[in-house]
């Protein structure tokens, strides 16, 4: 067996996948709520990351035996079993360690937007204005955005040198529960592509970035590709898992890589949209493709020696979530979607923007805010939901236009997330997207991917393509339909005139 798992921002999950691609088993740890202390601020505990992967192995170990999750022990024959794990979870947080491997503070985690002053002074580094920041897009393939960590270090600096000034390590969230398995200092191309200190072109850390930005290399991790063995469990972290010491560690991905593996999106022309609290578009490429904007994100791929791009939606899930508790609590999802389901596409009209919490594909714009256009007398909460629906699907639209722009091929779309589980926001997604759309049998996401990381690691598939060959199966595909896809092509003309126009009034 081989084990995956995915140290999120709400908790950890390890499955336990078998020979033939099939989940044996899965538990989960939740985490402690994240810290907001200040608006736009986001932090955790990298010590509660590692309390809960422990319970979380623990558990899986258990569950797979039939012993009691409470002990540390399991019996021989499950410990034996695990050939080798990989690591998946929240990308682009700054944990910082002392000398002796240490946590300085907690770490800053993806959704803390608190470094925007941070990310014009490293624009400034190489350039002034619009020179500056395509520099840095030249050298790290992304432009300095708040979620990376690379600014996350530098508002460390400028507001808590003591700190600054005791950090020996920078390691992902991901990377320290590794750290505490194994006592290694590793992360992979994929991850680090999303510090802003990658040369993602060449996959290997950006001297001139670090130089610029006043960061010593000896902080930064030894580097892997992503189904690469890059340690073994520790003696003691055995102790505390009920694992073999030992057993191999691959390097494993972010959680966008890891859940691209799970999906099965590896080739050139293959394309995932995900719908969670955010929502992405990811697609594979065979070269670096950089947008000279920088709306798109550049990154590594897990597959070795290829790439991928991807677009974000901020407030996804998230935006059908809000209407539910602001203008239906107490409904639930299906049957919102039941009456959305009656009303004819493109919602009579009704538009929704949905930059709950701005946006960052393709408008890079914080301070972007939402809205739904288009209200009438007769507009219904039914309206309402379709048009959230269909407004989410506009919004990563916008990506695939990106994709169109920049020569990205498309061959098809597999959906993920919340938006693949109910038939009409499958049938929305389809239809404003233009592409035949695969919904998968079992989509168990990133922990998933890591365990197949992991397998390929072990020597179990030859690569990524096969394991997931042997994973990975199609349970349906949803073709566009003419008169909707029809309607969508007006009503996305109509959605891409909206943030114009808001931010004119915003000023």
């Amino acid at each position: 067996m081989f084990l995956g798992m995915d140290v999120g921002t709400g908790g950890t999950r390890a499955v336990l996948v078998n020979e033939q691609g099939q989940l044996i088993a899965s538990a989960s740890s939740e985490h402690a709520p994240f810290r907001v202390d200040h608006p736009g601020w986001a932090e955790q505990d990298p010590e509660d990351w590692w309390r809960a992967a422990q319970e979380a192995i623990r558990a899986v170990l258990a569950l797979a035996s039939g012993a009691r999750v409470e002990s540390a022990g399991s019996p021989a024959r499950v410990r034996a079993g695990v050939q080798a794990l990989a690591l998946t979870g929240q990308m682009h947080g700054a944990v910082m360690l002392d000398k002796d491997g240490h946590v300085l503070r907690p770490s800053l985690i993806w959704c803390d937007t608190r470094t925007q002053p941070q990310c014009d002074w490293l624009h400034a580094q190489f350039g002034p204005g619009e020179e500056g920041r395509r520099k840095l897009i030249d050298l790290t393939a992304n432009p300095a955005l708040p979620n990376f960590t690379l600014t996350k270090l530098l508002w460390v600096r400028e507001h808590e040198p003591e700190t600054f000034a005791r950090i020996a390590h920078i390691l992902c969230p991901k990377d320290y529960v590794r750290y505490r398995l194994t006592g290694a200092y590793a992360m992979d191309v994929q991850e680090a592509s999303g510090t802003l200190l990658l040369d993602v072109a060449h996959r290997r850390w950006s001297s001139e970035v670090a130089t610029a930005a006043g960061i010593p290399e000896s902080w930064l991790p030894q580097l892997f590709e992503s189904p690469e063995i890059c340690a073994k469990i520790s003696p003691e972290a055995a102790q505390l898992t009920g694992l073999s010491a030992g057993t191999p560690v691959a390097a494993g991905a972010g959680d966008q890589g890891a859940g691209a593996v799970g999906m099965g999106i590896l080739d050139p022309g293959s394309v995932s949209a995900t719908i969670g609290t955010s929502g992405v578009v990811f697609a594979a490429t065979a070269a670096p493709t950089k947008d000279p904007h920088g709306r798109l994100h550049t990154f590594c791929h897990a597959v070795p020696g290829r790439w991928h791009v991807m677009g974000v939606t901020q407030a996804a899930g998230l935006s059908l979530r809000w209407l539910r508790e602001t203008l239906a609590p107490g409904q639930s999802y299906d049957d919102l979607a039941d009456a959305a389901a009656r009303i004819s596409a493109g919602s009579d009209g009704l538009l929704w923007t949905p930059y709950l919490l701005g946006e960052r594909t393709p408008h890079l714009d914080g301070d972007a805010t939402a809205a739904f256009v288009g209200i009438t007398s007769t507009t219904t909460l039914a309206h309402f939901t379709r048009a959230v629906l269909e407004g989410v699907a506009y919004s990563l639209k916008d990506t695939f236009t990106l994709f169109a722009e920049l020569g990205i091929p498309v061959k098809g779309v597999r959906l993920g997330g919340g938006g693949a589980r109910g038939p009409l926001w499958r049938e929305i997604q389809a239809n404003i997207y233009g592409y035949p759309c695969e919904r998968l049998t079992a989509e168990e996401g990133g922990a998933f991917g890591a365990a197949l990381m992991a397998g390929v690691g072990a020597g179990s598939w030859p690569d990524l393509e096969a394991a997931c060959a042997a994973g990975i199966t199609v349970a349906e595909t949803i073709q566009p339909e003419a008169h909707s896809v029809a309607r969508y092509i007006q009503g996305y003309a109509g959605y891409r005139r909206i943030y114009p126009a808001l931010k004119g009034i915003r000023g």
